[in-house]
């Protein structure tokens, strides 16, 4: 009863008095995982690793109203401080844990004047992955839901790129400020634009692209509500991408791809003074073996980060060098296997140094047992 009550309603507020015309797909996933944190300092004795055992879960449900109409909500375990994580740590005597909005949005495809369907506009809440064309977490993390206005062309509905040229625009607000002051009234926000090509050459397959990531409006300091904390007075972020990959077979069954990111901080204007120069830029290469889709298969992955000082924010991966979003070098390796159908177990481990503290190395393992359905 409970869930034929939550269709109804998804119906109604989208606008649909009928449930049964609404074709509905419901999708989720649960993540266990033992996480284990060492700050290791040379020459020193006595130090001990942080031990946790964290919990992730998301369930959404996606409706397909029609040929030009579809949509989502999706609730998710996190935090309300937590931008880039939606992890529950183990913690709190059993209490019953939160859980929060994680997507809700509107995708309206229209099939008028020869569009037919390749662009989308989206409004809401949204996976950045679905959002953007995103390759990888060197500029966004893997957990963000963008909130805003994306209008996308060589997309699907359910987010994944389609062959040839995909295009991207959004506008994500940041942070609204209520005071009607001709002074205040600077909202912060997020202009986003991409550009990408995907084919395929000789059984070989590559898409390559660009984008451009203009914070307006972000030069603040931030030590109460968002965690971590970071400082932006005398700083601006105007984030320059370029990013591609290049994948094939071994196998029939074993594939391989090789993905590269570059990003550096081109802001320039006289609010930038905070930003050094040396420090704007950013790249990530990784390597990856097999892909883990089937019962019985498996595969590895192996990349190298450096992030300087001024060249991203703190919308970049979360789990490198201790929870530190930029000014970080070091490499991530690991792999899963497809242990049953709908269940990998995997792990990863990262090892990050702070670029200008050469003496303390950050180790993180996190073994993960996931469930998709």
């Amino acid at each position: 009863m409970k869930k034929i009550a939550m269709m109804v309603g998804l119906a109604a507020a989208l606008g649909f008095s009928n449930a049964e015309a609404v074709d509905l797909t419901w999708k989720g996933d649960l993540r266990y995982r033992y996480q284990s944190d060492l700050r290791h300092t040379d020459g020193a004795t006595g130090e001990h690793s942080r031990d946790r055992h964290r919990s992730r879960v998301r369930l959404g449900v996606y409706p397909w109203i029609n040929e030009e109409l579809s949509g989502g909500i999706q609730l998710s375990t996190g935090s309300l401080t937590e931008t880039t994580s939606r992890n529950e740590t183990i913690d709190d005597q059993f209490l019953a844990d939160p859980v929060y909005l994680n997507e809700y949005f509107i995708d309206y495809h229209p099939m008028a004047y020869g569009m037919n369907g390749a662009a989308n506009i989206i409004l809401g809440k949204r996976a950045v992955a679905s959002d953007l064309v995103v390759v990888n977490d060197l500029v966004w993390d893997s957990d963000l839901t963008f909130e805003g206005l994306t209008l996308q062309y060589g997309k699907e509905s359910d987010g994944k790129e389609k062959d040839g040229l995909t295009a991207v625009v959004g506008y994500f607000p940041l942070n609204e400020r209520s005071s009607r002051t001709a002074v205040a009234e600077k909202d912060a926000y997020i202009l986003a634009g991409q550009a990408a090509y995907k084919g395929e050459i000789s059984e070989v397959s590559y898409q390559l692209g660009a984008g451009y990531y203009n914070y307006a409006n972000f030069d603040v300091v931030n030590t109460t509500t968002y965690s971590p904390a970071y400082d932006y007075s005398k700083k601006d972020f105007n984030i320059a991408e370029l990013f591609g990959t290049v994948g094939g077979q071994i196998t029939e069954k074993l594939p391989w791809k090789i993905t590269g990111q570059y990003a550096r901080n081109m802001a320039k204007n006289a609010d930038a003074s905070g930003i050094d120069d040396t420090k704007r830029d950013s790249y990530l290469a990784e390597i990856k073996i097999g892909d883990a889709k089937q019962v019985g298969q498996w595969s590895v992955n192996a990349d190298y980060v450096r992030i300087e000082r001024d060249a991203l924010t703190i919308l970049t991966d979360s789990d490198r060098n201790a929870g530190a979003a930029t000014n970080l070098h070091g490499y991530k390796i690991g792999g899963v296997f497809h242990l049953v159908q709908n269940l990998t177990v995997g792990a990863n481990y990262f090892n990050f140094k702070t670029i200008d503290v050469a003496n303390i190395t950050n180790h993180l393992l996190m073994a993960d047992v996931v469930v998709k359905f």
